[in-house]
């Protein structure tokens, strides 16, 4: 019971930073899937001949391995975490926090935007198994890592420089607990995305190496 409720103060305490990161976020998608259009020819077919390759490749089973996948996926991912986590421990840190969650729906949108803005329905099959699972994880990642960046920010300045007393030890203790969960979140998506993902996308890519010739 007490669980419940100190969810439910939570959830009203946080729900104005959690629809604004998340806004934040979503306004990043619409604005990559917006830059596709902004795209030169040049730059589309540059783009296509890479994706034609990386389709061939994936087609011919031909990508790294499991346990190097993991890495680099495990690295890129928790990366966008801990600078999240590091920014949270300082007052300046809050606009490039949101900076970060605005970019990384740019990346979103661009990407889906462009697979499927180029590529029709075969540009959606492959975002829907490449693209989609692992970032219905992340993105919720992202938000409540940024979100308990904010709040504890926010209490570090209502803590140091307006009320002047307390400690901070407990607050740090929770916010670092948050973000370690958050990476371990992190960990089980690069897995998905290492043994699973290739797997999904040989189901798609042999309608797509057309692209590398």
């Amino acid at each position: 019971m007490n669980k419940n409720v100190a969810m439910t103060l939570y959830l009203k305490d946080h729900l104005s930073l959690y629809i604004f990161v998340s806004v934040i976020i979503v306004t990043g998608v619409i604005f990559g899937a917006v830059m596709v259009n902004a795209l030169s020819l040049d730059q589309k077919q540059e783009i296509t001949r890479y994706l034609g390759n990386f389709f061939l490749t994936v087609d011919q089973g031909a990508l790294s391995d499991a346990q190097t996948s993991l890495q680099q996926s495990f690295s890129m991912h928790i990366k966008w975490v801990l600078i999240i986590w590091i920014l949270g421990l300082s007052v300046i840190g809050l606009p490039l926090i949101l900076i970060l969650d605005f970019l990384k729906g740019v990346l979103v949108g661009f990407t889906v935007g462009y697979l499927v803005g180029q590529l029709s329905w075969k540009g959606m099959m492959f975002a829907l198994v490449a693209v989609a699972p692992q970032n219905i994880v992340i993105i919720p990642v992202m938000i409540v890592s940024s979100v308990t960046a904010m709040a504890f920010s926010i209490h570090l300045v209502k803590n140091r420089f307006i009320q002047r007393k307390g400690s901070v030890s407990q607050s740090l203790m929770r916010y670092t607990t948050t973000i370690l969960t958050m990476g371990a979140v992190v960990f089980g998506i690069s897995l998905f995305e290492a043994y699973v993902s290739p797997a999904m996308m040989k189901w798609v890519t042999p309608m797509l190496v057309s692209l590398a010739s």
